[in-house]
């Protein structure tokens, strides 16, 4: 995007929180029949081959861009950022024998909007013993809409230690950006409608994988 400000570009530093969260708990797996939909209604954007393929590609991207991928640690988003970091590690293992640390980063009291909605339990964050001061972070989430979340995340992050770089990974970029962010691999661009609605379904949590857009005209 141009103009934009680097994900690299280091907020100001802010007090470090000290909280004491509950376990997040997983969300339910759904107890829909075998072979019945699902999804949900909406028009089917990615399937769980395409799916695989773009979670393949990202991690080949991630290879070349960082040059293997050495000093790098993947921090996914709750929920389903979690799931495509760990994902991502595996296919990093599986395509060059690298063991890249898999791990959460919770953004809930850093969200904007937390004033606005109702109380909701903190997630996990689960960060390398070792830290990440010096690491390259690679932030991963499963939609990229209007960028508050990643500037959440990324005030989240400083606060427990200062990576030498960021980069931010997404399954889905259905644009309509708030602030100046913008990912590094995207694993597909969906032009939306802000009336629209973007869901992603993971294996790990919904029991198929699917994206679908639903609303406006879809």
């Amino acid at each position: 995007m141009s103009g934009g400000h680097s994900l690299t570009d280091r907020p100001a530093r802010r007090r470090r929180r000290t909280t004491v969260a509950e376990p997040a708990q997983k969300p339910p797996k759904s107890s829909t029949p075998p072979g019945a939909d699902r999804s949900g209604a909406g028009k089917h954007i990615l399937t769980d081959a395409d799916i695989n393929r773009v979670v393949n590609r990202i991690a080949h991207q991630i290879l070349e861009k960082t040059k293997g991928a050495e000093n790098t640690v993947l921090l996914g988003i709750p929920t389903r950022g979690v799931a495509l970091a760990g994902r991502l590690a595996a296919r990093l293992k599986d395509f060059a024998d690298i063991s890249v640390p898999a791990g959460a980063l919770d953004i809930t009291l850093y969200r904007d909007d937390l004033h606005m909605k109702a109380l909701r339990a903190l997630g996990p964050t689960d960060v390398p013993p070792e830290g990440i001061d010096g690491q390259r972070v690679i932030l991963v989430d499963d939609v990229l809409y209007s960028g508050r979340t990643i500037r959440a995340a990324l005030n989240a992050l400083y606060d427990i230690g200062r990576p030498s770089q960021v980069q931010l990974a997404v399954l889905v970029d259905r644009g309509h950006r708030e602030l100046p962010i913008r990912p590094d691999y995207v694993g597909k661009n969906i032009p939306t409608a802000r009336e629209e609605s973007v869901r992603v379904l993971l294996r790990e949590y919904d029991d198929l994988d699917a994206v679908t857009l639903s609303g406006g005209d879809a």
